[in-house]
């Protein structure tokens, strides 16, 4: 879940939005002036997706780093396959 507000109301709340991030993963979007804006993410999120940007895509620190996004929800989930005859022959 993504939390939008105003440069304001964040430096009003800004131990709430920032427990948020740090607490329930949430991205925050802060809107200021001159049609600016910035995101802040936790520094775990921030991590993974540098990592996941650095590593090779057939990589294991690609995969790991991948599986890390999508468990916060910033990569949406593989599709399921169905194992089927010809999945199980892929692998003999």
């Amino acid at each position: 879940m993504t939390v939008a507000l105003t440069q304001s109301d964040f430096r009003a709340h800004i131990k709430k939005y920032l427990d948020q991030v740090n607490d329930d993963d949430e991205t925050v979007y802060v809107a200021r002036s001159n049609s600016r804006s910035v995101a802040v993410i936790s520094q775990e999120k921030m991590y993974w997706m540098e990592k996941a940007i650095q590593a090779k895509e057939d990589s294991l620190d690609y995969a790991v780093a991948r599986d890390q996004l999508i468990r916060r929800n910033v990569l949406p989930d593989d599709p399921i396959v169905e194992p089927n005859d010809d999945y199980w022959e892929k692998f003999k």
